[in-house]
């Protein structure tokens, strides 16, 4: 399941349609990370490079210069070296550039030093954004510098530089009808990787083995990699937020924590869900869990378009502080505790962030100082949780180690919203029979 190149034209278009005249964007391409010795690290594109062009090779830079009669959309990359394409795959080259990905000019990559300072001569403004491959921010300022050199022969640099991030990113935002597409099929296979987790899951597992039941059901349904590091924190492990060694053994009577997701054509899912290692919730542990599946249902119950980013999160909140002052968990009034941020202790982080090509996806969650409002395409995640330390002496024994967090990927539409990922179970109901269902 790929977008089309459609796709990538229209977004193109409307990149160099907010660009000012007689100005010039590059785009670097992701580089090849060593993982050790001669050994390289999965090549993955550019999240914004990727956005615009569909290209996903190493070694290429994207440049657009809008209104240039030669063309507005020009690619360096690679050229085709069938003795290298033997030991490292198939490139496109320049010419499957301009076939297959639409560059209406594309040059080896080798070439660009001589190529692209003459393409900026004369451009007014210049959209880089300075900082994130620091290497070929030195080539941009030496080319800078190259032209500034010959001004005196009738060059001309460009007198600022902008970065290119809030213009793309704010097209990113919005999901167009085949992103959500590819989107909701990412949820739906990450879905079924925990509902797979959930039928393998045993007493005695290591947490890892765990992990390879999503990394399994991912590859089956032609998900390549997980979006990001899975989570799976057997017992106290599921107080860490971020737990991604993997390593331990999941015990009789403790709860399980899996936060995965799969990527789709660079896009992204992300669900966690929390379940009992021996397919029964105890009595605290079902406290606790039914306080944060309401708390989130709360939370979703409110996303539609005009709804303000931050009400979900203080939905969450109010919620949450209500039902650990129900639970003996904290002591005192409900306002003050949610103005002093008593719940702190056992939730803090927020109720969730953007979703898309990044599991932790670009757009402002402010304009002009104030919230921002939630508009149809945009997608988000909703993720509550509570955590309650094992070494917390303030709360009873019985409460000690239980980590819970719930969370699925959200569509706001013009209505309302859907729920991306709402195949993987999550009430306690639904996750105890799963579990017993016979094989």
């Amino acid at each position: 399941m790929k977008l089309q190149g459609s796709e990538f034209e229209r977004r193109r278009q409307e990149m160099m349609a907010q660009m000012t005249a007689n100005s010039i964007a590059i785009f670097p391409s992701a580089s090849i990370k060593t993982r050790n010795s001669d050994a390289e690290y999965s090549f993955r594109q550019d999240s914004n490079f990727y956005y615009l062009s569909g290209f996903a090779e190493p070694e290429s830079v994207l440049v657009f210069i809008p209104g240039r009669d030669a063309g507005e959309y020009v690619l360096f990359c690679r050229q085709r070296d069938p003795a290298r394409e033997i030991w490292d795959g198939y490139r496109a080259g320049p010419e499957g550039a301009r076939i297959t990905f639409g560059a209406a000019e594309a040059f080896p990559i080798d070439t660009i030093d001589e190529i692209l300072p003459g393409l900026m001569d004369g451009r007014a403004r210049l959209y880089y954004t300075l900082g994130g491959d620091e290497i070929f921010d030195q080539r941009v300022l030496a080319w800078m510098q190259g032209l500034r050199e010959k001004v005196r022969t009738g060059a001309v640099v460009p007198a600022e530089i902008v970065s290119c991030e809030p213009l793309v990113h704010e097209m990113r935002l919005f999901k167009s009808e085949a992103e959500v597409a590819l989107m909701r099929r990412a949820g739906e296979i990450s879905a079924l990787a925990h509902v797979r987790a959930m039928e393998h899951c045993r007493p005695g597992m290591l947490e890892y083995q765990l992990e390879a039941e999503f990394i399994h059901e991912f590859m089956r349904n032609g998900a390549r990699n997980p979006a990001y590091s899975t989570i799976v924190g057997g017992g106290e492990n599921g107080c860490i937020l971020h737990y991604i060694e993997n390593d331990d053994v999941l015990e009789e009577g403790e709860l399980v924590l899996i936060d995965a997701g799969c990527e789709l054509d660079h896009y992204a899912a992300d669900i966690t869900r929390t379940f009992p290692v021996n397919g029964c919730f105890s009595e605290a542990q079902a406290a606790i869990y039914n306080l944060v599946l309401k708390s989130q249902e709360a939370a979703l119950a409110c996303i539609k378009p005009g709804c303000h980013w931050n009400m979900p999160q203080e939905v969450v909140v109010e919620v949450l502080t209500e039902g650990l002052l129900e639970l003996g968990l904290l002591e005192g009034e409900l306002a003050q505790l949610i103005k002093d941020e008593a719940y702190k202790p056992f939730y803090m982080h927020r109720a969730g962030h953007w979703l898309g090509m990044d599991v932790h996806d670009v757009g402002a969650y402010k304009v002009d100082g104030q919230w921002r409002l939630l508009e149809p395409g945009m997608v988000l995640t909703v993720e509550p949780g509570l955590y309650i330390a094992s070494d917390n002496e303030q709360v009873d024994d019985k409460w000690r180690g239980i980590g819970i967090r719930i969370e699925d990927d959200v569509l706001v539409t013009a209505v309302g919203h859907e729920v991306l990922t709402s195949q993987a179970p999550k009430t306690l109901e639904e996750i105890e029979a799963l579990m017993h269902k016979p094989a």
